[in-house]
């Protein structure tokens, strides 16, 4: 599952790559670029359509997520940049043991979608107290901090092809520029790019709360399809990440 889609990541990513190589003299530039390639390396794949299904159903149903999408993308600027920093301050050294983490961190992103599916498709109702259950639901539904977890998760979950596009081709720029410190920053920010890009297509189409207008009924089946979806992306990413 996991070389599947990783052909696909290749297939998507090598004409970003190539870009993003073109601009290598203008750090800034290359930083961006560097982090669309990285929007669709295989960890981030799955990643970005769940966060696309569950801002984009609440974008459709209420109105456009953008402050929870900010907050996303703070939660991978502040991971970012932090690794950015400790590596800078700790020596290069440093990434090889993290690797020792990654994988794990990883691994959480597919359970998540599926509990955070299976909410979304009404599935469980609790009606007594239970922590650890109601996390994902008051999160996910209040918005801008369970969308700020939800981008450090996403960021901490590395695979090679990360590995090797963050320490390997960005971080030797961010040591040898003197601003390379905000590097990490913008190539956060160009993986949550298709996000961005999917949230302007719903405002540019005037499709913001469009479901809300159409009755309740339809938003029902909006946000099941929504579940549904991400239930079964988070099968596929637990598959391909529990199995490599």
């Amino acid at each position: 599952m996991y070389e599947f889609f990783n052909q696909i990541s290749n297939l998507l990513t090598q004409p970003f790559l190539n870009l993003a190589r073109s601009f290598e003299s203008i750090p800034i530039l290359f930083a961006f670029l560097l982090g669309i390639v990285g929007a669709m390396a295989p960890c981030q794949f799955t990643g970005n359509i769940g966060a696309i299904t569950l801002y984009g159903n609440k974008s459709l149903q209420k109105e456009l997520a953008w402050m929870d999408v900010l907050f996303f993308t703070l939660g991978k600027v502040v991971v970012f940049t932090g690794l950015g920093i400790l590596v800078w301050l700790l020596g290069r050294g440093f990434e090889s043991q993290l690797t020792l983490y990654f994988p794990w961190f990883r691994k959480l992103i597919g359970p998540m979608f599926i509990m955070v599916g299976i909410f979304m498709l009404g599935m469980i109702k609790i009606k007594w107290t239970l922590t650890l259950l109601e996390l994902p639901k008051r999160f996910f539904r209040k918005g801008k901090i369970g969308s700020f977890l939800m981008g450090v998760s996403f960021s901490i979950g590395f695979c090679p092809t990360m590995f090797v596009l963050f320490f390997v081709t960005l971080m030797p720029i961010v040591f040898s520029t003197s601003y390379g410190v905000v590097l990490p920053s913008l190539f956060a920010m160009g993986t949550s790019l298709p996000l961005f890009i999917a949230l302007f297509l719903i405002w540019y189409y005037g499709a913001s709360g469009a479901v809300m207008k159409k009755g309740t009924k339809i938003g029902l089946y909006i946000q099941r399809a929504s579940g549904v979806i991400l239930v079964v992306l988070g099968i596929l990413d637990t598959i391909t990440y529990w199995t490599i």
